[in-house]
């Protein structure tokens, strides 16, 4: 018998897009009742209630009874599965704020643009504010926070809880950032490097779910890069380990941000393909390189292969220490696809000593922008599990 499979159009994959509908006004807008999410999803009442039974059964979403405008309604809202985290991601360009529950069900998300130059008390104060708002919405506060983690685009020295590299968030030099959230929220606040907790997300929920030795490399403003060995996050003495972007592969080369000179990211990251591009095409996003190139502008997609051959041969000699089994590629540059990826793949198969047939694969990260957003609160979770003896 042939096997059966959904198809666009068919009855499952509608009713599933319908439920992915009602999840994601919730996400959006909070708690609301059943005729609100009809309204906003331009659902039948009819079909609203069938699938949020289902979902409720699911112990996805619950309902309780509610008021609104005089008359009795069922409000719907996400159900907590034994308390919420929240993940913090803050890096050159924005902040990030992520509540999930405890099955690390992303129940809301937002993000803003920071200041080039910000600092860390200004922001560390925005994010306690928009989490407060998020938590609201969920019609819940501080208290029922598990544990809060923070990712942080800069070197660590996580024992410490500060930004260890010079130059690099320079707002942040000397503050105890775990520390200062946790007086902010009165709740446990865990502090790691945001490509770390990337390649846990990826690991954990993503691109990289089942696979036990992982490299994840972060292509944005800077170049990071996350190592799970043995299923495991490899921090390092310091809880610097994994910062490829700072590894020299050009003597006397261009400045980098963190003093040094012919680094990774001063050739390859986003600040330096936009200053090359710039007397070709005008001022540019990192948004826009991606775009262009995927628009077949040659100088953008020169670029992006370029960046992508330098990326390519760190990355083959860090697979000739670690022995990957994959290679999971992020960050904004990663959303050109194969433009960037192919380009890196080739590089990293010269690389290796064992060869291309013996290579890791190279893919695409399956959870964008959210990625370190998401691994701060797989980590925040992890944490308190471990000091409460849940696992």
């Amino acid at each position: 018998m042939a096997s059966q499979r959904r198809t666009p159009g068919s009855q499952a994959s509608l009713r599933e897009a319908n439920r992915t509908r009602i999840v994601g006004a919730i996400k959006k807008h909070g708690s609301l009742t059943q005729v609100e999410l009809a309204g906003v999803t331009g659902l039948s009442p009819a079909s609203v209630s069938n699938i949020v039974r289902e979902l409720v059964g699911a112990d996805v979403l619950r309902t309780a009874p509610s008021t609104r405008s005089g008359r009795r309604a069922t409000l719907v809202s996400f159900a907590r599965t034994a308390g919420l985290v929240a993940g913090i991601h803050v890096n050159t360009r924005h902040l990030r704020v992520i509540v999930a529950d405890a099955n690390l069900t992303v129940l809301g998300e937002k993000h803003m643009p920071l200041a080039r130059d910000h600092r860390a008390d200004n922001e560390l104060d925005r994010a306690t504010l928009l989490l407060a708002d998020m938590l609201g919405d969920l019609e819940t506060g501080f208290d029922d926070l598990r544990g809060v983690g923070v990712a942080i685009s800069a070197p660590l020295e996580t024992m410490q809880g500060r930004v260890a590299g010079r130059g690099i968030l320079r707002g942040w030099t000397g503050v105890n950032i775990a520390e200062v959230m946790q007086r902010r929220l009165r709740r446990p606040v865990y502090l790691d490097n945001a490509s770390n907790l990337a390649a846990l997300a990826e690991a954990r929920l993503g691109a990289a779910r089942g696979r036990q030795n992982v490299i994840f490399i972060d292509v944005d403003d800077g170049i990071g890069s996350g190592l799970i060995l043995g299923g495991a996050v490899l921090r390092g003495h310091h809880g610097t380990a994994g910062e490829l972007g700072h590894t020299v592969i050009l003597e006397d080369g261009p400045l980098c941000r963190c003093g040094n000179r012919g680094c990774l990211e001063a050739i390859a990251g986003g600040p330096a393909i936009l200053e090359r591009l710039e007397p070709l095409g005008g001022p540019m996003k990192l948004g826009d390189i991606v775009v262009r190139a995927m628009a077949n502008d040659p100088q953008c997609i020169r670029a992006l292969s370029d960046a992508g051959k330098h990326i390519g041969l760190a990355v083959g000699n860090l697979c000739n220490l670690l022995d990957p089994e994959r290679i999971v590629v992020g960050g904004a540059l990663a959303r050109a696809g194969e433009l960037l990826l192919g380009p890196i793949r080739i590089a990293m198969e010269n690389a290796v000593i064992v060869g291309s047939a013996q290579a890791p694969d190279v893919v695409q990260g399956q959870l964008g922008p959210s990625a370190a957003g998401i691994g701060a609160a797989a980590y925040a979770l992890d944490e308190t599990n471990l000091r409460t003896g849940e696992i």
